[in-house]
């Protein structure tokens, strides 16, 4: 069976949070998530500074007025339904681990990237419980935790100019269902897609991928993303 949008679950009115969404990955996604009219919560440690992230979010073409806020991290991890991790790997334990008790029973979706850089470029590094995303499995047992949005330049999402972002958000996760509304959380984002990629064991190798498509845009000057063929 292919992809067929018509199939995914209703999630327009699922109020979504991104915890670290003051940076570059978080402020873009939801920037994309209120464009499609997606409710919106920006989290950070500091909820004044992601209260003015959500204000300049909101001052943007298209934007629909009223749905996107801004707030501390705990605040708006138990006031959302799905809440996106797009923390620098430096916090991300301790971040994650901070939230258990508001994270209860949420789809949580991890799109943090384990990279180092060196003089020869971007690399994978290792993990001890195998990805970033199992990190955050072993750290939120309550919760339904998915991996997805690795591969999305933050520069794309960002550009008001940029009406469609056409690629594939791997998701991997243990809760098919929970995959299925992470897919359909994608399909909200004009061009993109969610394909299921797999059990959280196989995050890994989709984190890891990330350090290839940094070295392919810095040869080729370009935003490159993954699109599945044949799907």
């Amino acid at each position: 069976m292919g992809y067929d949008a018509s199939t995914l679950p209703d999630v327009t009115g699922l109020t979504v949070g991104i915890i670290g969404g003051t940076g570059d990955q978080g402020r873009g996604l939801a920037y994309r998530f209120a464009l499609a009219g997606q409710p919106v919560r920006i989290g950070s440690r500091d909820g004044t500074r992601a209260a003015t992230a959500a204000a300049e979010i909101a001052a943007l073409p298209g934007v629909p007025a009223g749905g996107i806020s801004g707030g501390a991290n705990d605040e708006v991890a138990a006031g959302s339904d799905v809440v996106i991790v797009a923390v620098p790997w430096e916090g991300h334990e301790a971040t994650v681990a901070a939230l258990r008790a508001p994270l209860t029973g949420k789809i949580v979706v991890d799109c943090v990237n384990p990279i180092g850089f060196d003089k020869q470029g971007p690399y994978a590094l290792p993990v001890a419980q195998g990805s970033a995303a199992q990190q955050a499995a072993a750290l939120l047992p309550e919760s339904r935790v998915c991996a997805a949005f690795n591969h999305v330049s933050a520069p794309l999402l960002a550009d008001p100019a940029i009406e469609r972002i056409d690629l594939d958000v791997l998701i991997c996760a243990e809760d098919r269902d929970a995959a299925t509304v992470v897919a359909a959380l994608a399909a909200r984002i004009s061009g993109m897609r969610g394909i299921y990629a797999g059990r959280l064991r196989n995050a890994h190798q989709v984190e890891a991928f990330t350090a290839n498509l940094i070295a392919i845009n810095r040869r080729y000057k370009t935003h490159s993303g993954v699109r599945v063929t044949e799907v």
